[in-house]
């Protein structure tokens, strides 16, 4: 808690800094940020080629009931991500290319790892912590698109599920949040924050898909906590390869919108952090999201599905394995079901976790939340989660959780 009182301090001494020059702007509730427009500085900006971003996000969990334990804990968890996007096209007369740096900040502590009730729990009831409480170079890349922008090539710092198994985040419960390939395959496939040197190579096929394959760097001293900024090669011992398929349609009578993906990855990793002989793993992917109505006509309102699964190799004698062979989810939103909060949300989600050996089963993970869209710049979601059979065990604790999420763009 004292790191939030701590960030939101400095927030409001940033903004009482620069609102007494442009007060007009700052928590207008129909601007994007919370800062405003500096008086048309911002998007002056933007149009030179310069977007510049701060986002800040958290997130608060507590333990309402358990099967088994009574200590009912509270836990805060958040992230700090600074960002810039350069046109570079606008800015060196490099015509269609674009950089990326951003960098990132997590504090907080977890739930799941504090809680008696959540203790070996697979997933987390607060997704946002993770990888290390630490500062990180998350994104540092350049790309350039060529033959009338068909291709499409990247090449830098970044980590694979910024394009592959890419998945929005909008719960709390790391279940029904992004990429699932990273939560399982952690040892080698790094998500957000961490960032590795890669390639990524992405061919539109039609206006609507495209097939993309990288190559990723693994090195496990990404992963330490004093190695945020780490550029340098030495640790590698292999690379991630992932091929996908990705499908943009639109749908039904009023053209909605979908994406689909199906994946796979090869590892050429063949030793462990133990520096032990392990085998080289592959997994893959498919995933589903499908606007299925729209509101009244309003396709910015409606019903919303989506569904993903994912398999994985796993090796028993491998001690950063995490054993879990495959999971499933399956999920439906709502936006703007009530005329009077248009941009308000309602989601239910449920998520699946296999983990092999004869004590365990599945984990199961499940969320409703509502989505409080309060202003432009800041998205408020309460919300409930229940976990059944904690750590995938056959005889595991259940439990329920309260939590609230939200997302702040300065």
């Amino acid at each position: 808690m004292s790191s939030l009182i701590f960030r939101l301090s400095m927030s409001v001494f940033v903004v009482s800094g620069l609102t007494q020059v442009h007060a007009e702007n700052a928590f207008n509730a129909q601007s994007p940020y919370m800062l405003g427009d500096w008086n048309g500085e911002r998007t002056a900006l933007k149009e030179q080629g310069y977007d510049f971003s701060l986002e800040y996000a958290g997130e608060l969990a507590n333990l309402m009931d358990s099967k088994t334990a009574s200590n009912h804990g509270t836990e805060y968890s958040d992230q700090i991500a600074l960002g810039a996007n350069l046109d570079l096209s606008k800015i060196l007369g490099w015509s269609d290319t674009q950089a990326q740096i951003t960098i990132t900040h997590r504090s907080g502590q977890n739930l799941t790892n504090t809680s008696d009730a959540l203790r070996g729990q697979l997933s987390s009831v607060q997704e946002v912590w993770g990888r290390g409480q630490t500062w990180r170079l998350t994104d540092l890349w350049i790309k350039k698109q060529f033959l009338d922008k068909a291709l499409d090539v990247k090449v830098g710092r970044f980590g694979e599920a910024e394009d592959f198994n890419s998945f929005e985040c909008n719960f709390q419960n790391l279940t029904l949040c992004g990429g699932q390939v990273g939560n399982w395959a952690g040892d080698q496939w790094y998500n957000w924050p961490v960032s590795q040197w890669a390639m990524r190579v992405k061919y539109n096929l039609s206006p609507d898909v495209y097939v993309q394959v990288g190559a990723y760097e693994h090195n496990p001293e990404n992963l330490k906590r004093g190695k945020g900024f780490n550029l340098s090669t030495d640790g590698s011992n292999g690379a991630i390869i992932p091929v996908e398929v990705v499908w943009q349609p639109k749908l039904l009578n009023e053209s909605l919108p979908g994406e689909y993906r199906l994946g796979y990855y090869y590892s050429t990793v063949d030793t462990n952090t133990a520096n032990q002989k392990i085998k080289n793993k592959q997994g893959s992917w498919f995933s589903a999201k499908q606007q299925l109505t729209a509101h009244h006509g309003d396709k910015n309102r409606g019903l919303t599905g989506f569904v993903s699964t994912s398999f994985f190799d796993h090796d028993v004698n491998d001690i950063d394995d995490s054993q879990v062979s495959n999971m499933q989810n399956i999920g439906l939103e709502y936006t703007g079901l009530f005329d009077a909060r248009p941009l308000d949300e309602l989601a239910l989600g449920l998520g699946r976790i296999h983990k092999a050996g004869e004590q365990y089963d599945d984990e199961y993970n499940a969320e409703f939340y509502y989505g409080i869209h309060a202003t432009n710049w800041l998205k408020i979601r309460p919300n409930v989660q229940y976990v059944h059979h904690v750590g995938a065990l056959k005889d595991g604790n259940n439990a329920w959780v309260g939590g609230i999420k939200f997302i702040t763009v300065f």
